[in-house]
């Protein structure tokens, strides 16, 4: 799908941004291949590894998703949009919450239009398990985001873009991600711990950008993708990044679950199940909706949260996680 093809990612000098180039850039031929990021430093940094120079399909622009106008430029002959830019730190949103809604909704709202206007093909979005059932404010924006990307397929009619969503849980290594905190507060052998109880799902920053990829190949438009992904014990990570470590208890934070959910009970009524993910059809298709080959209803009254998963990471897995052994 992607050959020959002008493909532009939003936050694109993240982590997300990052793997995604280096796998684009390794295994297919697009003709562009845009960075769109508000970060000189960054793109500087990046540069340096995907050159722009040459002929290399890598452009960098220097934009906000908030700005419109910017997006309109950048959107010029644009076939395939992966949305990745986001505030996602949740402190830092319960802290700045009219900048998380700037970014995080009015950001999406601008992409959507400027994707439609522009005649853009296909439109990926980036979310979270934060998304479901919010208790904290980027949860809540990711979600809004979320219905707007897919009810976006409303708007474009026939003939304008696709939009579908991509949602997993905590990506290894990433910013935030408790497996640094561990394996640098292991140095001084204590270690803290919200909730002995709590539990969450992981996927590698690898395996995230190839689902999607895939799904972005795949995608008729509306839909939510769910990976198939494992979950593991706070208890087994602290054992993988800090054995021997003393524990420090110092309670569930404000805006943290015990477990995650990526697919809720209420979504289940409209999720199929395939071999490797879950998609959740729309629940308000003013247009085609496109069967799945070769899945099947997910089962009423269930739900995939990270406590009740049927694939578990052992310690020792945990471990190769966490040093960066996939």
């Amino acid at each position: 799908m992607f050959d020959d093809l002008n493909i532009l990612v939003t936050g694109g000098t993240g982590s997300f941004g990052r793997k995604f180039t280096e796998i684009m850039l390794r295994e297919y031929s697009p003709r562009r291949l845009v960075i769109f990021s508000r970060g000189e430093l960054k793109q500087h940094e990046m540069r340096q590894i995907f050159p722009d120079t040459g002929n290399s399909p890598v452009r960098y622009f220097i934009g906000d998703v908030r700005d419109k106008e910017r997006l309109y430029r950048a959107f010029n002959k644009v076939d395939v949009v992966i949305h990745a830019a986001a505030l996602k730190q949740v402190p830092a949103c319960e802290y700045n919450p009219f900048e998380a809604i700037q970014t995080n909704i009015i950001g999406a709202k601008n992409v959507i239009d400027a994707a439609i206007d522009r005649g853009v093909k296909t439109v990926m979005a980036i979310s979270t398990d934060k998304a479901v059932n919010p208790i904290n404010l980027y949860g809540a924006t990711k979600l809004c985001a979320e219905k707007m990307f897919v009810q976006a397929n409303a708007y474009s009619g026939v003939e304008g873009p696709k939009f579908s969503v991509c949602r997993y849980g905590n990506v290894v290594g990433s910013r935030g991600s408790v497996m640094p905190l561990f394996k640098k507060q292991r140095e001084c052998g204590t270690v803290t711990v919200t909730d002995p109880r709590m539990t969450r799902f992981w996927i590698t920053l690898n395996r995230g950008v190839r689902f999607v990829m895939q799904c972005t190949e795949d995608m008729h438009g509306g839909e939510i993708f769910v990976p198939k992904i494992p979950s593991s014990k706070i208890m087994d990570l602290t054992q993988a990044m800090a054995p021997g470590c003393a524990v420090n208890y110092i309670g569930i934070r404000g805006g943290e679950k015990l477990h995650e959910v990526l697919v809720s009970e209420d979504e289940a009524r409209h999720a199929v199940v395939l071999d490797d993910k879950y998609v959740i059809m729309p629940t308000h298709p003013w247009w085609k909706v496109e069967n799945w080959a070769g899945s099947t209803r997910m089962e009423e009254g269930s739900s995939y949260s990270s406590d009740s998963n049927e694939e578990w990471l052992s310690v020792e897995e945990l471990r190769r996680l966490g040093e960066g052994e996939e």
